[in-house]
């Protein structure tokens, strides 16, 4: 199987898990590096423009999305965790310096890069405080709109090998 999308029904996550053809220290720096990340955090033709990004516990993580139909979605969040390829953990519920925040969608996200075969497991579980939270994400288009900026992950960090 290509990749697993799964709503834990005794949970409030949708995880995606998917082995990704491109080495763990390409998809690093291209989560590393904000030009990077600006590059295929959003689905195309959506353009990411990074605010804020100081990748250590607690420090801001900013992304501002436009559309090509004039649409925005305002991001800031905060980094929890970051162990170097291979765990990133960073939620909208606060902000950098662990101010507390008011999100529009609440949730924390945890990113692990592993080796695997010729590539790397790319596994993403977001977790909701609760089961109307996730629900509502996940008919906003979560599996398909993380999906194809996987996608795009992957294949950014295919060319910038």
């Amino acid at each position: 199987m290509a990749h697993q999308n799964l709503a834990d029904p005794d949970r409030q996550d949708l995880v995606i898990s998917r082995r990704l053809h491109a080495p763990r220290a390409a998809l690093w720096r291209a989560w590393a590096e904000p030009q990077g990340l600006a590059q295929w955090w959003c689905p195309k033709p959506w353009t990411t423009e990074v605010r804020a990004f100081d990748m250590r516990p607690g420090g801001a993580f900013h992304t501002y999305m436009r559309g090509p139909d004039g649409g925005t979605s305002d991001n800031p969040g905060c980094f929890l965790e970051v162990v170097p390829q291979a765990r990133i953990v960073f939620t909208s519920m606060l902000i950098g310096g662990w101010q507390p925040a008011k999100p529009w969608m609440a949730f924390t996200a945890v990113i692990a890069m592993a080796d695997e075969a010729d590539g790397t497991r790319y596994v993403a579980t977001v977790m909701h405080p609760d089961a109307a939270t996730r629900d509502r994400h996940e008919e906003m288009g979560f599996f398909q709109g993380w999906n194809t900026c996987i996608d795009q992950l992957e294949a950014f960090a295919q060319q910038s090998r």
